[in-house]
């Protein structure tokens, strides 16, 4: 399917999880300066730059959107992925993200280093118990969260990436 996509862009995103068992989501605009274009809710991460590892990618992404420092290593393996078409208005064609698991005690969300394109789409954070990502209504990415969630607090991490449906 790649070769038949004119663009490619690969995403890595952190299921971050704090010590209470929530995970971090942010909070984004579908459309910056269209107030009635609504929101959705995705995990801390972005687009994968030339030379990086996906991990890497994943560090950076922390640091950039939440504030968090890891070194990459201690991301260890991709825990999901998924994939498809999307047109995002800024960006169409085959998106993957890759999914990595991070536990943190405790951190307070620092935005301050989001770029400025970050900054646009950004409406705020929040911690998520697997109860609640499970019941809401929202719109969450990436589907099926709340199992995956809860695979996580139950000490099962995925031997490979698991495949989560895609989102759009």
């Amino acid at each position: 399917m790649r070769d038949q996509e004119t663009n490619y862009r690969q995403s890595a995103r952190v299921v971050l999880i704090d010590e209470t068992d929530r995970v971090l989501l942010l909070k984004f605009h579908v459309a910056p300066g269209a107030p009635g274009s609504g929101h959705g809710w995705t995990t801390p991460g972005g687009g994968v730059v030339e030379g990086e590892t996906l991990a890497e990618a994943a560090a950076r992404e922390l640091c950039e959107e939440v504030g968090l420092s890891v070194e990459p290593l201690a991301l260890g393996s991709p825990i999901a992925e998924t994939s498809g078409h999307a047109d995002l208005g800024w960006a169409e064609g085959l998106f993957q993200d890759v999914f990595f698991h991070y536990r943190v005690t405790t951190h307070q969300i620092e935005i301050g280093g989001q770029e400025e394109h970050e900054r646009k789409y950004h409406a705020g954070h929040r911690w998520w118990t697997v109860d609640e990502l499970a019941s809401s209504r929202e719109t969450i990415y990436p589907l099926n969260l709340a199992d995956l969630g809860a695979e996580l607090l139950a000490g099962r991490l995925p031997a490979v990436p698991l495949q989560l449906p895609w989102h759009h």
